[in-house]
């Protein structure tokens, strides 16, 4: 190997240690958490369908305002059309029966008029019987005879009075039996009309007219239109740094050009275990200019903040928190008290200063 190639090679090695100097940098710095989210509605929901059948009658449409127990969907099932039908023709011949022009009871009717006619018969028979047998006009056995007669039309129109009246108390029983269950087919079929649970706004329908519905089936998305607020979700490295009221900085991709304020208002205690993250909802402080849900937002979480802190790259900042600096004897280990940290810049707290060259190996 000649001596120049050595050369070569020291001249390379002392360029790789090139070495340049900064000094600290007094300026804003901010210790923040990021988070991801999105703007939901106040008291935004899903609405669902409790029965399965088709969809007969769509309501409302994306976007429209609605008040509460507004009938929003329709949905007709098959099954429960044909048991009302059936409760409904039930109450029907029942109210029929039961009613003042009822074929059973104009039958028993005319059966009691019959009863009390013959009754009225034999009861003229009977005397008159009783005033020949007093003239030995007739014999005793003839006057029992029609006596006996009399007595059985008379229990006969007792009994058949007796049998109208059960009757017709059995007809009215049974009437008060279809009605009842005539009202609780109706009021079934009336959980096929969804209605709104909030004064709001429809933000999106997830059915047409036509289709078929499940039970349990996402209908629409529903809320307040005029209160938002974000619900974020940072990683759970983060969570023992998020506090109720910390302000939030807030960047919404519909609105480019402006930062929005918020603030911390719950803080979750269930991590998602999938996602290693944590949800926190925070709310405004400022009105959204538009009423948009489910839009896409990208938040900074304030943990600390100053006006004028003294900053370094964090690049050159050494194991054991410490920096070299340059010193007219040459470099100098000085070790550091950190205070706020980004991912770029670190706050020093105590160690340097202002004045104070720092040494940056490239």
């Amino acid at each position: 190997m000649t001596v120049r190639y050595w050369f070569a090679i020291l001249f390379l090695l002392s360029a790789c240690k090139k070495e340049s100097t900064i000094k600290p940098e007094v300026k804003p710095l901010m210790e923040a958490v990021y988070a991801s989210g999105f703007v939901v509605a106040e008291g935004e929901y899903q609405v669902f369908s409790q029965v399965e059948g088709s969809l007969v009658d769509k309501l409302v449409k994306d976007g429209e305002d609605v008040k509460q127990d507004q009938p929003l969907f329709i949905i007709e099932g098959d099954q429960q059309s044909s048991r009302n039908q059936l409760a409904k023709e039930n109450y029907d011949m029942a109210a029929k029966n039961a009613g003042s022009d009822s074929p059973i009871l104009r039958e028993l009717s005319a059966t009691v008029a019959s009863a009390k006619t013959k009754m009225s018969f034999d009861s003229l028979n009977a005397a008159r019987y009783s005033n020949l047998l007093k003239s030995n006009a007739t014999s005793q056995v003839d006057f029992d005879r029609i006596k006996l007669t009399y007595e059985n039309s008379k229990n006969d129109y007792v009994l058949q009075k007796s049998r109208y009246q059960k009757t017709k108390n059995q007809l009215y029983i049974e009437l008060q039996n279809a009605k009842s269950q005539l009202q609780i087919s109706t009021d079934e079929r009336g959980r096929y009309t969804v209605r709104s649970e909030v004064n709001g706004k429809v933000f999106k329908t997830m059915k047409e007219k036509g289709e078929l519905v499940r039970r349990s089936e996402a209908l629409a998305v529903l809320g307040q239109d005029n209160t938002f607020y974000l619900q974020l979700s940072i990683d759970e490295l983060d969570v023992h740094r998020i506090k109720k009221g910390q302000e939030v900085l807030v960047k919404i991709d519909a609105y480019p050009d402006h930062v929005f304020k918020a603030s911390v208002a719950k803080v979750y205690s269930m991590v998602n275990a999938q996602q290693q993250s944590l949800r926190v909802d925070a709310s405004f402080t400022e009105p959204l200019p538009g009423s948009f849900s489910g839009l896409a937002v990208e938040a900074n979480i304030i943990i600390q903040q100053k006006q004028k802190a003294l900053v370094i790259p964090k690049s050159i900042l050494l194991e054991g928190d410490s920096v070299l600096i340059k010193t007219e004897n040459g470099e100098k280990k000085i070790k550091v008290m950190l205070g706020i940290e980004t991912l770029d810049e670190v706050e020093i707290v105590a160690g340097v200063d202002s004045d104070d060259r720092l040494i940056v190996k490239r």
